[in-house]
């Protein structure tokens, strides 16, 4: 076992602790950037001018009205920023634009000595518009090639002879909706100016150091004039990414304008509208088999709805050319990617970053051609999974390691849920209810882990020992609700063989770590924790002489082990503080900085090849649902979950994200459905789903009648932080299973062996209209499919099954 995923006697990771901030949260305690506000002296309000137009040239601003309003203090414009007028790691995302490029941009920005003030000087600011044509929807920027970034494409193998070779060939078209983060914290900044002009940012931000590059260059200053520190998240998601950066600009130009400390904070509207979301994709694809139902050839365009501008866009569609393949074996593959420029809001990361729509592709695909090849949906996936020992690569030419755990999770979720009985259960019940159907469905997950970027998967860390034996760190990752800093006290507790409440957490701050990649990637304790147990090392060793000159023992033969120094063979012992007293006496240095780099990793972004991931984490979920016949209404009945996250840093934290990202995704999925004013009238591009009564998120009502989730065993990850894996990200796409299950269900209001397609978000209404194709008899009395290689059938991106004969005639 390499030495760090190696653990030491009685560690610390491990146990199930509750979250760190737990006691503060369930009491009220716990303070976000915007309470900080309260406890600051002066503080302007900012409050932005929008532009209720999807597209327009801005031909002319009229502030003063806005200053003639009592307690406005400054207008914010273009000609106030002394350095780059931009918010964006790609200079797209003007930050005073000239051009609206969505419904509700923010063209200036208002500060106020109160809210009201700022929001009424807003209202009054005029500005004068050039109405432009815009796009929309994902379908008309594809009818007007409206496209930017960049254009990836993923080959493997042969796909003509992969084609030839196969006994059943289907296509299809499949478009599905993005998500709204809806954090419980919106976006929000607090920014103070010292009296040498230095800026310090309060910010509700995953990436601070960022969120300081780009307020330096809007500035015009370096960056060691700029500190953000970000305290905790009320959820993230991958929301706060990126796109906390300009609005962070925003408050540092006013302070450092006014001398004043500014305050930001949208209100809900204003986040929803003014932020951008997950991507909505829409796929093409063609899909080859054999006669046996395995996967022979894929040639798929994904096509990703970047917004106005690419922000994250280009690596969010990376990662789903990256995971198109999920847990199958595709022996030939050709995967093309875009991303289309709509005049809506700036899509950007969103937990699984591109990873769940390059999945759920495969997994609609099979869902849907699986009775048509006469196999049982889990036969087919069972079929195609990776196999070990096969020396099997991804598509883009990753081996895939642990290939075996596919099949254990998938089997251990078989036996847990004991599918063969209640298979038998679900179909007496359907046999005997006409109106109500329910059924079960398992599927997988294998999800890579690690910045597609190499350069990001780096991570900093400062521990100090403090003379009385307590400790304090500060990493570089940031919290957000996931439990992040509960498992680096573990680890750090656990490196250097004390108790936990010896320990103490500083918040995240740039002047602390510097240089550091966003909380993103599921990649947090990986790096940090490395990062983490690479400084503890480092002052554990310079301990473990002291303690052995103290001991009268060799080095080698001293262990800390909680709190207490011994040497082997020997009855003397030195408890932790006098240990560090002593060291301090003798003059040893008490703190250090750590480092941790991802080794054995490398991309070509050219030739979309190379080993982008430090390993796979995997899954597989059982879901039972049951549908009404009638409304489409469905329920959860039960679901179980296998999840691997190697040997478990924090167990209570990651089963809890584990199940915080199946409802997620379930919400994904099944729920959440956003719509924007396609109409040519005056509010075009409008997001109508902008509240949370219009916009459905999971509740109480939406949690499984039964939820059992249980971590795999026994499976210590080498080559990582104390055996341990990721789970931020992986555990949305175990949601998988309930779409799969809706579909399974609709399905059975058919004929047997019925084929329905489901639209995304699979909403009552989704699922209604399924059902009402199955008793039409669905794609398999619709949809043909070819025998080597002759014509095939599709579907259509709003889920109507088209014909040959139809999609010849215009229907």
């Amino acid at each position: 076992m390499s030495h760090l995923s190696e653990r030491p006697e009685k560690p610390v990771v491990g146990v199930s602790l509750p979250h760190e901030s737990a006691f503060q949260h369930v009491t009220g305690t716990a303070l976000y950037t915007d309470d900080l506000v309260q406890r600051t002296k002066d503080v302007l309000h900012a409050y932005p001018v929008q532009v209720m137009k999807a597209h327009g040239r801005i031909t002319a601003i009229r502030t003063e009205p806005a200053l003639a309003v009592p307690g406005v203090v400054r207008v914010l414009t273009k000609a106030d920023v002394p350095g780059v007028n931009d918010a964006g790691m790609k200079h797209d995302e003007p930050l005073f634009p000239d051009e609206v490029m969505f419904h509700g941009h923010a063209v200036a920005w208002v500060l106020g000595e109160t809210l009201e003030a700022a929001r009424l000087g807003a209202a009054a600011v005029e500005v004068d518009l050039d109405e432009l044509p815009s796009v929309i929807t994902l379908q008309d920027a594809i009818a007007a090639e409206s496209f930017h970034g960049a254009r990836p494409l993923m080959v493997h193998g042969d796909i003509d002879a992969g084609f030839a070779d196969s006994a059943h060939v289907f296509t299809g078209e499949f478009q599905f909706s993005g998500q709204e983060h809806f954090y419980l914290e919106t976006h929000a900044a607090l920014a103070q100016v010292d009296e040498n002009g230095q800026l310090f940012i309060q910010s509700s931000t995953q990436h601070p150091s960022e969120t300081q590059e780009i307020v330096s260059h809007v500035l015009g200053v370096p960056a060691h004039e700029v500190t953000v520190q970000c305290l905790r998240m009320g959820g993230g998601f991958g929301g706060k990414e990126m796109q906390p950066h300009g609005f962070a600009a925003i408050a540092a130009l006013g302070a450092k304008l006014t001398g004043r400390p500014v305050r930001f904070r949208f209100n809900r509207t204003q986040d929803l509208t003014m932020s951008g979301k997950r991507h909505g994709f829409n796929a093409t694809w063609k899909i080859g088999f054999d006669a046996e139902g395995r996967i022979q050839a894929l040639d798929a365009t994904l096509t990703a709805d970047g917004g106005w501008s690419l922000d994250l866009s280009e690596p969010v569609l990376a990662r789903a050319l990256c995971h198109i393949d999920n847990t199958y074996w595709i022996p030939n593959a050709r995967v093309a990617g875009r991303i289309a420029k709509t005049n809506t809001v700036s899509n950007t990361a969103f937990r699984g970053f591109g990873g769940p729509q390059g999945m759920l592709v495969i997994e609609d695909i099979l869902g849907r051609v699986a009775p048509q090849l006469g196999l049982d949906p889990m036969e087919l996936r069972e079929r195609n999974f990776y196999q070990p020992g096969q020396g099997q690569t991804t598509p883009y030419g990753q081996l895939v390691t642990q290939a075996e755990r596919i099949s254990t999770v998938w089997q251990q979720v078989r036996d847990d849920a004991g599918i063969a009985d209640r298979k038998r259960e679900i179909a007496a019940f359907n046999a005997a209810h006409p109106h109500t159907k329910r059924a079960l469905a398992i599927t997988g997950i294998k999800f890579g882990i690690s910045f597609n970027l190499t350069a990001f998967n780096q991570g900093g860390a400062l521990v100090l020992i403090y003379k009385d034996g307590s400790v304090l760190i500060t990493h570089g990752g940031t919290e957000m609700g996931q439990g992040l800093h509960t498992k680096m006290m573990q680890v750090a507790a656990t490196t250097l063989g004390i108790p936990l409440h010896k320990v103490r957490l500083a918040p995240t701050r740039t002047d602390k770590v510097p240089n550091t990649s966003a909380t993103a990637a599921s990649s947090g304790a990986d790096l940090n924790g490395g990062a983490i147990k690479n400084a503890c090392e480092q002052l554990r060793e310079r301990l473990l002489q002291v303690a052995a000159t103290q001991l009268g023992a060799n080095a080698s033969d001293v262990r800390i082990v909680e709190g207490v120094a011994r040497a082997l063979g020997s009855d003397k012992e030195l408890a932790w503080d006098d240990l560090v007293h002593t060291a301090y006496f003798q003059r040893v240095q008490l703190s250090a900085a750590g480092f941790y780099r991802t080794e054995g990793l490398h991309w070509d972004v050219k030739s979309f090849r190379g080993t982008p991931f430090k390993y796979f984490a995997y899954g597989a979920a059982a879901t039972e649902v049951e549908v009404d016949g009638f409304t489409g209404a469905y329920r959860i009945r039960r679901v179980d979950i296998v999840h691997d996250v190697g040997e478990s840093l924090s167990p209570m934290i990651d089963i809890g994200q584990v199940e915080g990202g199946f409802v997620q995704g379930a919400g994904w999925l099944t729920l959440e459905d956003l719509r924007w004013d396609t109409s040519d009238g005056p509010n075009r591009g409008r997001l109508l789903t902008q509240a949370a009564s219009t916009y459905k998120l999971p509740s109480f009502s939406e949690m499984p009648e039964e939820f059992n989730v249980r971590l795999l065993e026994n499976a210590t990850e080498e080559g990582a932080v104390y055996g341990s894996k990721a789970v931020g990200e992986p555990p949305l796409m175990l949601a998988f299973s309930v779409r799969e299950a809706l579909r399974q269900a609709a399905a059975a209001f058919g004929p047997s062996g019925v084929s329905v397609d489901l639209a995304s978000p699979a909403t009552p209404e989704a699922v209604y209209w399924a059902i009402q194709e199955a008793r039409q008899g669905g794609d398999a009395s619709r949809l043909g499919h070819a025998v080597n290689g002759h014509a095939v059938n599709g579907h259509s991106a709003n889920g109507k099954v088209r014909t040959d004969a139809e999609a010849l005639s215009g229907a």
